[in-house]
């Protein structure tokens, strides 16, 4: 009977590895945007960046100066989700089918991703001024984007 024991406990490790250790091919992902890149920013991107942008700084009006941080948890939570849309933004345009080419585009996407980063982070500690810096890093990286990506046409229709 003792040699049984030795002979099970033995073959018990080989058993386990044949067992738990199969190979499933890979899977590679299939995107499919939704919409086109302008659609994307229009409904989705544009909206966050609104909330950031309108959520820091001041406003001087006759009645005197406004202040624009939240005042209240759930105005800083609306800031945090959308800080955490405008990273993630920055990842789907990264993907096949939103990017347009390589270098510049992952550059500009990326600036997205860390301006969003930190205003979620800003506003998880409700740091006004972080968030306003946050705030300028996203509309450096748009402005720059949108400078090499939709250039102003030649001549203006008005």
């Amino acid at each position: 009977m003792r040699a049984h024991k030795v002979w099970f406990l033995a073959l018990t490790p080989a058993l386990l590895a044949a067992c738990g250790e199969t190979q499933q091919p890979a899977l590679t992902p299939s995107y499919q945007p939704s919409a086109s890149v302008h659609d994307f920013m229009y409904w989705m991107l544009e909206p966050a960046a609104d909330v950031l942008w309108d959520s820091a700084g001041y406003i001087i009006t006759e009645a005197g100066e406004q202040d624009l941080q939240p005042t209240t948890q759930e105005g800083w939570d609306h800031v945090r989700n959308s800080a955490t849309v405008v990273a993630e933004a920055g990842n789907v345009l990264m993907m096949p089918g939103y990017r347009v080419d390589e270098q510049a585009w992952l550059e500009y996407a990326g600036g997205m991703i860390s301006a969003g980063i930190a205003a979620r982070e800003a506003a998880v500690a409700k740091d006004a001024d972080a968030l306003f810096t946050a705030g300028g890093h996203l509309y450096n990286a748009c402005r720059a984007c949108h400078n090499r990506y939709m250039p102003e046409p030649a001549f203006r229709v008005e």
